[in-house]
Parts: structure tokens; C-alpha cells; sequence
């Protein structure tokens, strides 16, 4: 019985995330929502009681998801070198899943509504800035890198990274350059500079 309320529960939830990719929040009803799920609306009700606890449990169960992600994608070895590190992480980013890029749409899209909670752009933006900031301060102490602030290097590459994950991904854009050639371009702006 209780894999079966699971069970429900996280059809429900994928419904819920299925209507607001496509419709938005504020159209993704509970009728819509109940019919997506295979389920009657009462039942949405019953387990959820409302479509904000439904919104914001959506919301939570996908953010985890992406979160344990960006944790792995953005993780680091004491003795990864800088360059494997940010290759690495670029990469990570441009191999995500089309589950994951539709996570970042739709919070994408969450700043378009009021929200009472913090958006869920900006726990996506902090867990990889955090992470970014972690290697760095590392890279300092052991004396890989000079003493540069840890903070403003780790936005400078999130800014490069996410970028590109918003550009080639999100928008389906290309550009003439080729994703290995472009991470390698990136590289070696970052050790070399752009000063003669």
C-alpha cells in the first residue's frame, strides 16, 4: 500500500512538472494536472491538499534532483588540475539530460511570477558558485594559482559556463564554434589572459 501512495504521488508530481514546463504555473490547473497523472482530481487533493503545496513540492522533489547534479558536475579531487576542473565542469554542463535543461527552463521562468520562497534560479546559481568558489580557495592555498579573489574567479567561470548551457541548450543556438575548441579558447583566456 505504501509503494502505491509513492507511486501515485510521484505521478503527480511528474504531471505537475510536465503541465507547468509547458503551460507555466499560473495555467497548470488541477484538473489539467489529475488528467496528465491518470488520476482524479480528489486525489490530488487528498495527498497535496492545495496547488501551492503541489507547485512547491514539485518544485522541491525536481531542485533536489537538479541540485545532486550540479554537486556532482561541479565536484572536485584535491589533485584535479585547474584545467581538467573547469574542462570538466563545461562539459558536464553542455551533457545534461533534457530533464535537467527543462528543470532550469522552468525556473527560467519562475522569474517572471512573484515567488515568497528563494527562486529556484538562485539555489541553482549558488550551489555552483559555491562549489566554483570551494576549488578556488583551494587552488589558492596550495599555491596553484595567484592570490586572486576566489569569489570573482568563480563568477567570471560560472558566467562562461552557464552561458553556454543557456545558449547551446535552453535556446537551441549554435554558434560557429565548436564546444571543445570553445572550452579550449576559454582555457586559455583564463591562463594567458588577453594583454599582450
Amino acid at each position: 500500500m505504501l509503494f502505491e501512495r509513492e507511486n501515485t504521488e510521484e505521478k503527480i508530481i511528474r504531471a505537475t512538472f510536465n503541465i507547468v514546463q509547458k503551460e507555466g504555473v499560473q495555467k497548470a490547473t488541477t484538473k489539467k494536472i489529475a488528467a496528465e497523472a491518470g488520476v482524479n482530481e480528489v486525489t490530488i487533493f487528498r495527498k497535496f491538499e492545495n496547488k501551492k503545496n503541489l507547485i512547491e513540492s514539485t518544485k522541491d522533489y525536481y531542485m533536489a534532483k537538479l541540485l545532486s547534479k550540479l554537486e556532482e558536475t561541479f565536484d572536485f579531487d584535491e589533485d584535479d588540475s585547474i584545467e581538467e576542473y573547469l574542462k570538466r565542469s563545461f562539459h558536464g554542463i553542455l551533457d545534461f539530460s533534457e530533464e535537467d535543461i527543462s528543470i532550469i527552463r522552468v525556473a527560467m521562468q519562475e522569474i517572471e511570477g512573484a515567488s515568497d520562497r528563494k527562486l529556484l534560479i538562485s539555489q541553482i546559481t549558488d550551489t555552483i558558485i559555491s562549489k566554483m568558489e570551494e576549488f578556488f580557495k583551494l587552488q589558492l592555498e596550495k599555491g596553484r594559482i595567484r592570490n586572486v579573489n576566489s569569489k570573482a574567479i568563480s563568477l567570471m567561470c560560472f558566467s562562461i559556463i552557464f552561458q553556454s548551457l543557456i545558449l547551446w541548450q535552453i535556446y537551441g543556438e549554435t554558434t560557429d564554434i565548436e564546444s571543445d575548441y570553445f572550452a579550449d579558447d576559454y582555457l586559455d583566456i583564463i591562463f594567458n589572459g588577453i594583454k599582450l
